[in-house]
């Protein structure tokens, strides 16, 4: 098991976004905005679900980390942290998936 975590990717996001390094990939995302950051996230989502289908788990373990990555620019972008995302996690544990999609509507 790693020692590297995803708190440890937001933070990375989070300084590389704001850098302002024109050779960083994730300053570039940031500057790009929300559109951007959120149609690179989409499109690295459709590779890991093809990667899935077609049973390579070596493409796949490559493309979910591209995946969380752009995720984690995604939400840096729109001003949402992880802790937010583990709460709203943690509120939907004492309820059956079916309930907790029910009560969203």
């Amino acid at each position: 098991m790693t020692g590297f975590s995803l708190s440890d990717l937001e933070k990375i996001v989070a300084e590389r976004g704001r850098s302002g390094d024109s050779g960083s990939w994730t300053a570039k995302l940031f500057a790009g905005g929300q559109e951007r950051a959120a149609k690179k996230f989409g499109e690295e989502a459709v590779e890991t679900v093809i990667a899935a289908m077609q049973g390579d788990k070596a493409r796949l373990t490559s493309e979910a980390a591209d995946t969380l990555y752009h995720l984690m620019v995604v939400l840096a972008v729109g001003g949402v942290t992880l802790d937010e995302v583990m709460r709203e996690l943690e509120g939907r544990t004492g309820r059956s998936g079916i309930a907790e999609k029910a009560a969203r509507g």
